[in-house]
């Protein structure tokens, strides 16, 4: 079964013609002729086949060409390929530096907020430059704002090393000299190596900053209870939803070298790894991974045995609490607990609104489900269509396998 999806996103830069890429969405005859509705009927445009277009006032032109149209009759089945603006800085003025917390080597939603922030800064003479450390993953730094990236390997960068990161970011800081430095005040080490290097440069940090506006930045203070303003410092610790995202231009990502070296520092912590934590243990709006179970799971042993096997916390949709398979606190949506982990895996949950709702901040989403025109398959990032029992038991016996050594991979 064919499932159409409604990418919002879309349709308004169709409809925005200021937008940079209105030309090559309206000029895609898949988007151009059909559509679905507020209420789920898929909606022909008739005038799509007519060889014309609406020009910049308003008015219907007449293109013989069929440029317009997306190549016309001969090229309407072929899809347009969306490239964004490219955004150049040759020579930057100044530099924003940007250290972002790369939670498992990958920027996290509180990153990108960060570089949305530093890109407003930025201006169109000023450079964002990302300074990274250590094994990073992230492949899309050119759609998240960067212009510069500074990467600093080396095994003295791995674990807990918040001196030799902080003797890194002055050595970034002499030779660069950024107009600002931000950091996310953050659990995940931004806030530490923020309040770390503002005590190394001498400079007060702005911290817990959720905006930054006409030259002042507004934090959060009493508990956030209170709001505090003050004039924009050199150094920020920002929160969460600080600032858009960037999403609407690509940037070179040019990579940046120090000339000179990096002094070492003589470690006086020893760093004995990662603790083991029981994810049953997390709570629910702090967990990464969250297996979620809804109305459509049978058996309960075989969902609380993967999601041990997986390492992964439980949650549960308002159907399975109600009904008694989970309790009240692993509920998740609006009437539950919002969560934010890089991946949802919801087996046999339809998505209510209320549910969907509270896992809007998630950067991953996969559905398991037999019906696949369910909200949750919509709105998943990947979705496997089947019986959820059956899957997950498909899934147990495929992780077994590959910690046995059995498999090279599990796809």
């Amino acid at each position: 079964m064919s499932i159409i999806r409604r990418d919002p996103r879309r349709e308004w830069i169709a409809r925005n013609r200021l937008h940079p890429l209105h030309a090559s969405i309206a000029s895609s005859a898949d988007a151009e002729a059909r559509w679905m509705g507020p209420n789920g009927l898929v909606r022909k445009n008739p005038h799509a086949a007519a060889a014309g277009f609406v020009g910049p006032q308003g008015v219907k032109r007449i293109d013989r060409s069929g440029a317009q149209q997306g190549g016309g009759r001969r090229g309407a089945a072929q899809a347009v390929e969306e490239q964004l603006p490219l955004h150049r800085i040759a020579e930057p003025a100044f530099y924003i530096a940007v250290v972002p917390d790369l939670v498992s080597g990958r920027l996290t939603a509180h990153d990108r907020d960060l570089l949305g922030l530093a890109r407003q800064l930025a201006g169109a003479e000023g450079a964002v430059l990302a300074v990274v450390f250590g094994e990073v993953k992230e492949t899309a730094f050119d759609t998240a704002g960067v212009d510069r990236l500074l990467h600093l390997e080396g095994e003295q960068f791995q674990g807990y090393a918040p001196e030799q990161r902080v003797l890194a970011l002055r050595a970034v800081n002499n030779e660069l000299q950024p107009r600002h430095w931000l950091l996310p005040d953050s659990r995940s080490g931004g806030g530490e190596l923020g309040r770390r290097l503002g005590a190394a440069l001498h400079e007060r940090p702005a911290t817990r900053v959720w905006q930054v506006k006409d030259g002042l930045v507004t934090g959060r203070a009493g508990a956030g209870r209170q709001d505090l303003q003050q004039p924009l410092p050199r150094l920020v610790l920002a929160l969460p939803e600080c600032a858009e995202p960037v999403g609407e231009t690509r940037h070179e990502v040019l990579p940046v070298q120090l000339e000179g070296n990096i002094a070492r520092h003589l470690p006086r912590i020893e760093d004995l790894g990662p603790v083991a934590v029981d994810p049953m243990q997390i709570p629910l709006g702090e967990a990464e991974f969250i297996l979620s179970g809804g109305n459509g799971i049978r058996d309960w042993e075989l969902f609380h045995s993967t999601a041990a096997l997986l390492g992964a916390t439980e949650g549960a949709s308002r159907v399975a609490v109600d009904d008694g398979h989970m309790p009240r606190n692993r509920q998740v949506g609006a009437t539950g607990t919002w969560v934010t982990a890089r991946v949802y895996l919801a087996v046999g949950i339809s998505g209510a609104v209320q549910h969907l709702q509270g896992i809007a901040s998630c950067d991953k989403v996969i559905a398991i489900n037999t019906n696949p025109g369910c909200d949750m398959v919509k709105r998943a990032d990947l979705s496997v269509i089947g019986n959820g029992d059956a899957i997950l038991a498909a899934l147990a016996r495929l992780v077994e396998q590959q910690r046995a050594g059995e498999l090279q991979d599990v796809a």
